[in-house]
């Protein structure tokens, strides 16, 4: 929802096509989660699965272009409102954090589900409490605000800080957070600086 939010407060000039289209999909595929699939469960939901990685994927090509169109914006001289400029900007790298710990938590290990399994996969992703003993309750799993904690830093470092990427998908993942994450804050801050004085 905040990203839905977030996308609405941009200026015309950074959606493509209509407005509205994004944010109901958005909100309908919420609204599909919210009442039709488990909440809080040990048992994997196919259902919830898809819908959930088909929202997390419309909201980052919704916010790859929304960042496309500023970085066009900026080099075509189409942005001369400095104030504009950092709010958009501000909000396209919100959303990429949101966006971002979002993929993170749904990638690790195969999901949330499959994280508390004896049974799942390697970890995509290699937190502090799981290298050094002692550093974490037993059995510790992270939750979503790390894999969030881990997508800010991500995204104000431009690379991994205390967690580690371990699989190719997970490397490729903060790749693209940190390439998306350097062009709004150097270019957009570059141009907005030079507008503003």
């Amino acid at each position: 929802m905040v990203a839905a939010s977030l996308y609405l407060v941009l200026p015309d000039q950074l959606i493509p096509g209509p407005r509205w289209p994004v944010p109901a999909l958005e909100a309908a595929i919420l609204l599909i989660l919210t009442t039709f699939t488990p909440h809080r469960t040990k048992q994997a939901s196919a259902l919830r699965r898809v819908l959930v990685v088909t929202l997390v994927a419309l909201v980052t090509v919704a916010n790859l272009a929304n960042l496309g169109l500023l970085v066009h914006a900026l080099l075509q001289g189409g942005v001369e409102n400095g104030r504009a400029l950092i709010l958009s900007s501000v909000a396209i790298w919100l959303t990429n954090v949101i966006v971002f710990g979002l993929w993170y938590f749904e990638l690790d290990r195969g999901g949330p589900n499959q994280r508390h399994q004896p049974s799942h996969r390697e970890p995509d992703f290699l937190f502090p409490q799981m290298a050094t003993p002692g550093a974490g309750r037993p059995e510790w799993s992270p939750a979503f605000l790390d894999y969030l904690y881990v997508s800010f830093t991500n995204a104000t470092a431009f690379s991994p800080t205390d967690t580690m990427p371990m699989t190719i998908v997970a490397k490729s993942l903060m790749g693209v957070q940190s390439a998306a994450s350097l062009l709004t804050v150097a270019l957009v801050a570059a141009r907005a600086v030079n507008i503003l004085t």
